[in-house]
Parts: C-alpha cells; structure tokens; sequence
C-alpha cells in the first residue's frame, strides 16, 4: 500500500462459519483498487492423513470442520471405499443419506437464524447488540423457540446416526458400524411432521425477508459466475451424482464424474490467502471462476428431488430467474434445501430398510488403489482423494473444500459491493423496510 491509498479491514470477519478478514483498498482518488478476503491460517489435514490407516480418516477428517464434519466424515469414507473398490449395503447408505440430510438440514437452520436473519430482522444498521441470535429469541420468542427446536431435531438425528452429533464416527469402509434401532426411528417419526411444519413456516419467513429487502437482494452483489453442483439426473443431491458446472448464462458446460475432478478443477494461489482459488479450468482465472453452495446448487439442478421443494424452487425462479446471481439469495436457496432435507428425511424415516442390521460389511481387505469420495456440504462441494499402498496406508491426500470452491467468487462479491458503496454511494438509496424487531 503506498501512502496515498487507504486501507479498510475488517478482522475477525463474523457471520462467518471459520477464521478469516475482508481487507478493502481504496485509491486516493476513493475509487476501489482491491477487495479481499483473506485466510491466514492452513489445517494441514492433507499432511495428517500421510501415513495413517486408511480406515481411519473417516474419524480424523471431520475434525477439519466443527460445523460441518459429516460430509467430511461422508466423503472420507468414500473415497476409501472407492480406493479398495467397496460398494456398502444398499441399507448403509440410507443411513447415511438419513446422516447427510440431517446435517443439512440442521446447519442451514443455524446458518438461517443464528448467522443471516438478525441482520435482517433488526435492520443491517441497528446496533451490533441487536443484530445477534439471543436478540431474536428474546423480542420474537416464537421464532426463537421454532429455530432452536429445529436445530436441536437435525442435531439429535445426526447423533443417533452417527453416535455424535459433532465429528461423528458410525460409518466405516463398507458400511456403518451400528444398525439404526426402531426405537430411535419411531421417536424421530414422532418429531417429523412438527418438524416439516416448522421448516414450512421457516420458508414463509425468508420469503417475507426476501419481500422485505427485494431492493438491495436484486442490486447490491448481484455478480455472475460459474456455478458447480451435484445431481442426480437433473434432480438437486447432496450425497452421490454427477458434477455440473453451469456458465453465468445459464448453460450447462460440464457433467461430470467426480473422480475426473482434476480435469476440471484449477487452482490459483494467491498472494494473500492460503486458501487456494478453485475455478473452471477449461476457462482459466479469473474468467472461470465458479461458486458453490446452496444457490450454486439450486443453479444447476433441473429440479428438486422432492415435490414441496419443487414448489419453493419454482416459486424462487418465478421471482429471480435461472441461473440466481444475486449472492443475498443464498438465504433463500438454503431455505428451500432445508425442505427438500426434511422430506427426504421423512421419507427415510418411513423406508423399511433404515433399520435394516444388514449395514455392514466384513470382507474388507486393504488393497493399493486411489479413490475420490464426492458428497455436499452445506457450504459447498466436497472432494476428498486418496491414495493407499498395499497395506491399506494413505500415502497420498489432496481436498477441495467448500471455502477453495467458493473464495474466489467470494471476492469477486465482494469488490463488485465495495465499488457499489464506496464509489457509488448506492447503499444510500436502497429502499430498506423498517425493522421487525
């Protein structure tokens, strides 16, 4: 920086799942020169997994991520299984479908209220001790109590699934360890429709904020990208598929086998960040840039794989459109993810085979190989592959998380809402409702 610029940071960044800070430059001149979003600090998980059993990843990855761990845990155990080339039972799998579902559902509830909707319920100006979860719960106690009971039925799923409801530690190269009991299924069952109702009602209160603040949702950030998601014939999915990546046209340019990441997947380091920049490699960077998450995912996907979130996502494009480039719809995108979530949950729930004890295989045998394990995490598109010698021994990791998919569309977001206020001023004509609380 030379003494004629001025340096803007925001250290720590909040609202944020993680570490990180914004750091905005503008010229003497007030015009924008830079915009970033910086991560200084590395796991070094890659290195961690050298040289340790490979059976054991699935209980050391989830650590990479306190908010998240099950798509970790998910697609460490599939890359194993696709390394030693192992299909788990068809019951196992259900399981952890029921196992993903509930982490989605659970973290995009906590996403929701606890990190988007103060900010819109309290007014983006109120002071910071107003724009805060624990403020919603005490001016609107009925919302407070239907957020935290949604939260605590996704968070008790995921640890009657997978024995913890954090870093969770069932399922294992060729299945799950322990069968889900009738009696855990039954009181889950007893909990779904209230659940379902509460999701709908969670539903009609973004589509009142999106109403609310239609103004700067349809101005401020809205940038176009690439988008990458998985699917399954057209259908949005979060645990197996195809990979698509979608243009900021709307044409799908790529579909694609997971293991063929590499073909597809660039990586830009930058100066400032230890997060490396995933982008569309065919289109190079920074042209290829892509997004991942909820809105990449609704994107991509033809349809939803449920029919009440089909109606959500229609009425979500009826408004916006196809491809969404507007980053503050992300809110909305969760949203409907969290139906589709709560019905694929019931509908688990209700499947005869989910408490099957045929979840488990015991003919597995280590074997040198190399495999690609695909799932979504709330945040994003998940890669985990390894490479394992004869004995069974990882000698090799490389991941693509949600944050190296997401940061560089991140950034641009960000320098395209820097320009816009402090270049343009066009914050100070947004038209912002009055606050709710």
């Amino acid at each position: 920086m030379t003494k004629d610029e001025k340096t803007i940071r925001i250290e720590p960044v909040t609202r944020l799942e993680g570490h990180g800070e914004i750091t905005v430059v503008l010229g003497k001149d007030g015009k924008v020169k830079d915009a970033q979003f910086n991560v200084s600090s590395t796991r070094f998980f890659e290195k961690f997994l050298e040289g340790r059993f490979a059976e054991e990843a699935p209980r050391i990855a989830p650590r990479i991520c306190g908010i998240c761990p099950e798509p970790h845990h998910l697609a460490a155990v599939k890359a194993v299984e696709a390394a030693w080339k192992v299909t788990p039972p068809p019951a196992a799998i259900k399981l952890r479908r029921l196992l993903i579902n509930a982490k989605q559902f659970s973290s995009h509830a906590l996403h929701f209220f606890a990190l988007a909707a103060p900010d819109f319920l309290a007014g983006p100006f109120a002071e910071p001790e107003k724009r805060n979860v624990v403020h919603i719960i005490k001016s609107l106690p009925d919302v407070g109590k239907m957020a935290l009971e949604v939260m605590k039925f996704g968070q008790e799923l995921c640890a009657a699934v997978g024995g913890k409801a954090i870093h969770p530690v069932t399922a294992t190269p060729g299945g799950m360890l322990n069968p889900f009991s009738e009696e855990k299924r039954d009181e889950f069952l007893k909990r779904i429709e209230k659940t379902k109702q509460q999701t709908l009602d969670t539903v009609d209160l973004a589509k009142k904020v999106v109403k609310d603040y239609w103004d700067p949702i349809t101005k401020l950030a809205v940038v176009p990208t690439y988008y990458l998601g998985l699917h399954d014939k057209g259908n949005l999915e979060i645990y197996d598929g195809k990979l698509r990546v979608m243009d900021p046209d709307g044409k799908i340019v790529e579909d694609f086998n997971p293991k063929h990441y590499r073909k597809y997947y660039g990586e830009y380091v930058s100066d400032h960040s230890y997060a490396t920049h995933v982008y569309y490699k065919q289109k190079g960077y920074p042209e290829g840039v892509w997004r991942a998450n909820s809105l990449a995912r609704i994107n991509v996907a033809d349809k939803m794989a449920t029919p009440i979130a089909q109606e959500a996502l229609e009425e979500m494009r009826d408004a916006l459109g196809r491809p969404i480039h507007a980053t503050f719809a992300y809110h909305w995108a969760r949203v409907i993810e969290m139906v589709q979530a709560v019905e694929e949950m019931e509908g688990l729930l209700n499947d005869p085979d989910i408490v099957s004890t045929d979840v488990k295989l015991t003919d597995v045998e280590p074997r040198k190989g190399n495999g690609v394990g695909c799932v979504e995490a709330p945040r994003g598109t998940l890669i985990h592959h390894y490479w394992t010698d004869d004995n069974g021994i990882i000698t090799k990791v490389n991941m693509v998380v949600a944050t190296n998919n997401n940061i560089a569309g991140l950034e641009k977001s960000l320098l395209k809402t820097a320009k816009q206020v402090f270049e343009n001023k066009e914050h100070e004509s947004l038209d912002l409702p009055d606050p709710m609380i």
